[in-house]
């Protein structure tokens, strides 16, 4: 097995956002519709032992996304939000709402760069949050979905490339 190098990096650069980078062993056009059609989504979104029986994705701006996202458990729990900016295979900006109490309250604007490195892909999302409290609430409890996240995508990639 080859040794793992494509780490995310979580870092808080300013009192209200949250940046998420990593870099994908496939093209910038997998990436993209790995990211954005849902018979690719629901292979890789959300840690290690959920599954999404829902994904629903409108893809245009002021379409929504929703998505129900199943824990071992069986709990369910509903992420969704609306388009704001669509620039196919480069930038996908959109609202992000964990919609279980109290963070339902919660609204971020995230928004996905992603730029191409000779075959490679380099993914920068950002999370902006209406405050630094709202932005704390979420930062230490993402961060290793997150890292399973982009480790379960880097793994659907592997077999679309």
């Amino acid at each position: 097995m080859a040794a793992k190098t494509n780490q995310l990096k979580v870092t808080l650069p300013t009192d209200t956002t949250i940046l998420l980078e990593r870099e994908f062993d496939a093209p910038r056009h997998l990436v993209w519709d790995a990211m954005t059609k849902p018979e690719y989504v629901k292979q890789w979104w959300g840690p290690r032992g959920y599954t999404l029986p829902s994904c629903e994705i409108d893809l245009r701006v002021g379409g929504e996304w929703r998505y129900v996202s199943r824990a071992q458990d069986g709990s369910e729990y509903l992420f969704r939000g609306m388009y704001r900016e669509i620039t196919p295979v480069e930038r996908l900006s959109y609202t992000w709402i964990f919609d279980v109490a109290p963070f339902n309250e919660n609204v971020a604007i995230e928004t996905v760069e992603l730029e191409d490195r000779g075959g490679r892909t380099y993914a920068r999302t950002t999370m902006l949050w209406p405050s630094k409290e709202m932005r704390d609430g979420h930062a230490e409890a993402m961060q290793d979905g997150a890292a399973q996240t982009m480790d379960r995508l880097e793994e659907l990639l592997a077999t679309l490339a």
